[in-house]
């Protein structure tokens, strides 16, 4: 009986795992079976190097998007992930414990939020203080980067966290033995212990990053040009996709898709290159 029992939750296993892979290929062919047919049509130099993207005159050039996802995505690293790190590091070894579940319920309520209500807190608060500080629209890289990073820090802080608190005790113990004061023994035993789970904490924040629409459709400008600096408009993939596929027909669907195409590779690309780091770090 029990090695029936085990038999079929085995079995029960193994085909939700099938179910989860053939998922992800199901995606794979859908937007590859349709996105690669329309590189053809425009020219792959001309859709991912082109600068205009002008579907009424059947001008289909990405470049600009694809720097704004990679611009909106480092801002929201550089802000978030110090940020996120320097959380979780009070949160596992500083807070005071008559505080630490306010700081605990906070975090996971940063989680829950929905991403339009970020957009909307960001058009509200932080594109009038961007707007009154370096003038124009508000609207910008900055605003946009600014959202994603506070959008991040729950992934990064609750990963980071778990990661602290998972380091046996003997690396504390052992460099306080040696003479190192409380914050030389987080920062340089505990912390370089962890590393492996605040990259992979980090590898979550920035796939959410790159993948995050409404947010960033609301604070970003939508402006499908090359960005002149951290105070003006871009538009990122995931925008382009959103705002035009509704009303899309033709070659212009067939773009938004092939585009879709480039935003997987660029995701698959940014996690190879952190899984990379995360192996090299262990």
């Amino acid at each position: 009986m029990k090695t029936k029992l085990e038999f079929s939750m085995k079995m029960i296993f193994f085909l939700t795992a099938c179910v989860s892979v053939a998922a992800v290929a199901l995606i794979c062919f859908f937007m590859f079976a349709n996105g690669i047919p329309a590189m053809h049509k425009i020219g792959f130099t001309e859709f991912i190097f082109g600068l205009k993207w002008k579907p009424e005159l059947e001008q289909f050039g990405i470049f600009p998007m694809i720097v704004g996802s990679i611009i909106v995505t480092a801002g929201a690293i550089v802000i978030g992930v110090p940020v996120g790190i320097m959380t979780a590091i009070f949160m596992a070894r500083f807070c005071p414990a008559c505080f630490y579940p306010v700081m605990r319920h906070g975090v996971n309520l940063l989680a829950g939020i929905p991403s339009v209500v970020y957009g909307f807190f960001g058009l509200t608060a932080i594109v009038p203080v961007i707007r009154t500080v370096f003038g124009g629209s508000g609207t910008s890289i900055l605003a946009a980067s600014i959202v994603l990073a506070i959008m991040i820090l729950p992934t990064i802080v609750s990963v980071s966290e778990t990661s602290l608190r998972a380091v046996p005790s003997l690396y504390f113990e052992g460099s306080l033995a040696l003479g190192a004061c409380k914050e030389r023994s987080v920062f340089f035993a505990e912390l370089p212990a962890a590393k492996s789970g605040i990259i992979a904490g980090v590898i979550l924040g920035v796939g959410r990053a790159v993948g995050e629409t409404m947010a960033v459709i609301m604070v970003a400008g939508n402006q499908a040009v090359l960005p002149h600096g951290l105070t003006k408009g871009i538009r990122t993939l995931t925008a382009n996709i959103v705002l035009e596929m509704g009303y899309a027909a033709g070659l212009h669907r067939e773009a938004l898709i092939a585009t879709a195409v480039v935003l997987f590779f660029f995701i698959l690309v940014i996690n190879f290159i952190f899984m990379m780091t995360k192996h090299s770090a262990e």
